[in-house]
């Protein structure tokens, strides 16, 4: 991760990770994963501890914000016609409200027109194939929502391999999901549970949720060396009313926020506006944060490690400082830290 002339390429944000290091089944406990705190200024920058230590490092009086989306069952497995398997992951409804946009594979399974049999007489029917490689689907036989809660299965990430377990379906979702909408966890809020939560507020800290929708293109890589040209994808989010009065008053006041996840920050930075304020209501984002971005809403973030070449680590990287991520990186591989979705976690304060 090093400077080109005119701001950073995708290079500068590529790093060697064994294949080992990535954690392919949680731990037993949530708050045992362990937890680098990165300090963005002061003598000791890295620290080494565990998540359930977080409770010593947020002072009463601060606003921790989470993302209370949960994660569909959108992974459907079926039979094409000619009996061989093909896979569907639905991502959201359509803006026509009947079909939904999806991706599939194999790609030829996803042809218009083409169905996937997935059981008791309910498939999945392509409708259209769409600009960017997404597919339009119908599901005939039984409502989207009936198909997944009777087929689906747990959305694991790519970088894990092996097929969920029963135990995903609940460690894959964190302890406050609620509406489900996403097909990817916000994962910095895996490590917390419900007596973590009691503590924080117990010791005064204020606890309030939004919603963003994790999409697929969480995990698309960058392709482009030139960063800002990256499209990036577009996300539902809902900032309650409440939230947006808290952190408005906590900005006034003084007192700091603290974003459980990436997903919290882009919520929260496309909601504030120039002033600093926070909009309540509902909208998408496609916001895309690079080094240089100036953060309006967000004071501390708590955040799992991310994929090479990804927006998620540039993201980071701009809150933290490109080369102050760089040394963290490098520091949690050489002390073997547990990496992405059901990995360890980093609080850059």
């Amino acid at each position: 991760m090093t400077a080109e002339q005119g701001g950073y390429r995708l290079a500068d944000f590529d790093y060697e990770l064994p294949a080992d290091l990535i954690a392919q089944t949680p731990l037993a406990e949530r708050t045992a994963s362990r937890l680098l705190v990165v300090r963005r200024s002061g003598e000791q920058p890295l620290s080494d501890l565990v998540f359930a230590d977080l409770l010593s490092l947020i002072p009463a009086g601060d606003l921790l914000v989470i993302n209370t989306t949960r994660v569909r069952p959108a992974r459907l497995i079926g039979t094409r016609a000619s009996g061989r398997p093909a896979e569907i992951l639905l991502i959201r409804p359509a803006a026509d409200g009947e079909t939904w946009v999806a991706l599939g594979r194999p790609g030829s399974a996803l042809a218009p027109g083409r169905r996937v049999e997935l059981g008791d007489g309910v498939s999945l029917e392509t409708v259209e194939v769409l600009a960017d490689g997404h597919r339009r689907v119908r599901v005939v036989g039984a409502t989207p929502e009936d198909a997944m809660r009777r087929f689906g299965r747990v959305p694991l990430p790519p970088y894990i391999d092996r097929e969920p377990t029963p135990d995903d379906a609940a460690r894959y979702q964190t302890v406050y999901a609620k509406r489900e909408g996403s097909v990817a966890a916000p994962t910095a809020g895996l490590h917390f549970t419900n007596e973590l939560l009691d503590a924080l507020s117990a010791k005064g800290v204020v606890i309030a949720g939004l919603e963003l929708e994790v999409g697929s293109g969480t995990f698309k890589p960058v392709a482009r060396e030139d960063i800002e040209s990256h499209p990036m994808h577009a996300e539902r989010y809902v900032i309650p009313d409440r939230l947006a009065a808290l952190a408005n008053e906590l900005r006034r006041l003084g007192g700091r926020v603290w974003a459980v996840g990436t997903t919290v920050v882009r919520a929260l930075e496309s909601a504030t506006d120039e002033r600093g304020a926070v909009r309540a209501g509902a909208a998408e984002t496609s916001l895309l944060i690079l080094p240089g971005y100036q953060f309006r809403a967000v004071d501390r973030l708590i955040t799992n490690f991310h994929l090479p070449r990804s927006t998620l680590l540039m993201l980071a990287g701009a809150f933290a400082g490109v080369e102050t991520m760089r040394a963290a990186y490098q520091h949690a591989v050489e002390q073997r830290y547990r990496f992405y979705s059901y990995g360890d976690a980093m609080v850059i304060i």
